[in-house]
């Protein structure tokens, strides 16, 4: 009996306008574009800028570029999971409103929650109703605005983040593409030193905690980088030892794109040269759950069927994982 394997077979992102440089920061806070470059290779980043909208417009704009590429409607869709941390609102889930705001009266959805993670974490969840037949079409969206949970007279953190949303499709393959293996892990005892202090039920809104600015990113950012570093190598090598693949064998890895040097790191130790590297980090920032599809939908017209694909990622919490697939389509000639 031929294996059903979930596979990738569109992809689409979708960033605001407005972009937000380093020299634009430097006006803003005690920065420079020096200090900002070497620390993170970033250089610029796009903000949603627009009054009323939300994680959810972006998410929507994705998937509707995601349906029309496909050439397929909105109420095709059985399942939409929506990855992020700046959700709309607390409740209801940030999944539904995309749903709402695109028309799939016939999809149920919800939201995940895993940090930088989310995504890969999303898209291992959506993968099981592919592989079981329970579903045939199942969306994953990527999104996050950042800029509305940062504070920026903190260099520490508001140099790092940007807008943005991406969204891929994934349906039944049995010619052998699709994803092939993951590994995802969690450390609890990481949320000391990335999380947000107030507006949960550990600590809810009041005057105190909005004066004292609590509803912003908070980040140990050596602690964070030592544990990334490590984590996202380690992983990634797990996965690719398990699969007898070496660096050679690998068409693209795709990392989130946090911090250049975490990414040159897990690069290195992987064997992978930088050339067969995804970096968008320099001129989007880091836009959370949204980067590793973002990659994707940037370099769509560059991977090939049956490439070997590793998707890798750290997030707060701690989370981080990693994905072996194949990749199952080739990029019609524009």
């Amino acid at each position: 009996m031929t294996k059903i394997r979930a596979a990738i077979t569109a992809v689409n992102g979708w960033v605001p306008d407005y972009v937000l440089t380093n020299q634009e920061l430097e006006k803003m806070l005690d920065t420079t574009d020096e200090w900002i470059t070497t620390r993170t290779g970033i250089k610029e980043r796009r903000i949603l800028k627009e009054q009323g909208k939300a994680t959810s417009d972006m998410g929507a704009k994705a998937v509707e570029g995601l349906l029309k590429k496909r050439g397929i409607s909105a109420e095709e869709i059985e399942l939409l999971i929506c990855c992020t941390v700046t959700p709309d609102m607390s409740f209801p889930a940030t999944s539904n409103i995309i749903c709402d705001k695109i028309g799939a009266k016939n999809a149920y959805a919800y939201d995940i929650n895993a940090a930088c993670s989310g995504f890969i974490f999303s898209l291992i969840t959506a993968s099981q109703f592919i592989e079981t037949g329970r579903h045939k079409k199942v969306v994953v969206v990527g999104a996050d605005k950042m800029s509305s949970i940062l504070d920026y007279t903190d260099r520490q953190t508001c140099v790092l983040f940007g807008d943005g949303a991406a969204a891929v499709l994934l349906e039944p393959d049995e010619s052998g593409n699709g994803i092939i293996d993951s590994s995802l892990r969690t450390d609890g005892s990481g949320r000391a030193f990335l999380h947000m202090k107030a507006g949960g039920s550990l600590k809810p809104s009041s005057h105190e905690t909005v004066n004292a600015k609590e509803h912003f990113v908070y980040q140990e950012g050596q602690s964070v980088f030592k544990f990334a570093v490590t984590r996202m190598a380690d992983i990634t090598l797990e996965v690719m030892k398990r699969n007898n693949l070496k660096g050679q064998d690998i068409a693209w890895l795709v990392p989130h794109q946090a911090n250049k040097r975490i990414i040159d790191a897990t690069a290195n130790r992987a064997e992978i040269p930088e050339s067969k590297v995804m970096l968008n980090v320099f001129r989007l920032g880091n836009t959370t759950d949204a980067t590793i599809p973002l990659c994707l939908w940037e370099w769509e017209d560059k991977m090939k069927k049956g490439d070997n694909i590793i998707l890798t990622a750290f997030g707060g919490g701690f989370t981080w994982g990693a994905v072996y697939l194949k990749w199952a389509y080739d990029t019609p000639e524009k």
